[in-house]
């Protein structure tokens, strides 16, 4: 679940850059892209099927 989540995140910041013309709020928006991705998620978080 919690890589579903970052993957919307990333997808997310991502289509913001992309459309956002305020330059304000594109710092914003790839400063927060940026610790998304310091904070991939490790193999070990995800639960296994059993």
């Amino acid at each position: 679940m919690q890589s579903f989540i970052h993957r919307k995140n990333l997808e997310n910041y991502r289509r913001q850059i992309a459309e956002t013309p305020d330059d304000a709020r594109r710092l914003l928006l790839e400063k927060l892209l940026s610790e998304e991705e310091a904070n991939e998620p490790s193999a070990t978080d995800e639960p296994e099927d059993d």
